[in-house]
């Protein structure tokens, strides 16, 4: 059964290839949904998938690359969304 999960990343997110990571590693796991940046600096992710990859992916992003400083992390578990496929960037 698929689950779904929001995030918000702050920190050191933008400008150092974070929506790049998490869309790769979104990819890896067979995640679908979106990651784009947000006007104040953090990224915002919505990510659907099984519970266990949603949780590997949680643990990745993190960390997330070696540029990145993320120092906090808000997770929402949602609904799962109709119509998400893939993963991109917006």
């Amino acid at each position: 059964m698929n689950k779904q999960v929001h995030v918000i990343f702050r920190g050191r997110v933008q400008g150092v290839g974070f929506r790049f990571f998490v869309r790769d590693h979104a990819r890896r796991l067979g995640l679908s949904g979106w990651v784009r940046n947000l006007a104040n600096g953090g990224v915002e992710a919505v990510a659907t998938g099984e519970h266990e990859r949603l949780q590997q992916f949680l643990v990745l992003c993190k960390n997330g690359p070696p540029a990145a400083v993320v120092q906090d992390v808000n997770v929402e578990w949602q609904e799962t969304s109709e119509g998400l496929a893939n993963f991109t960037i917006r």
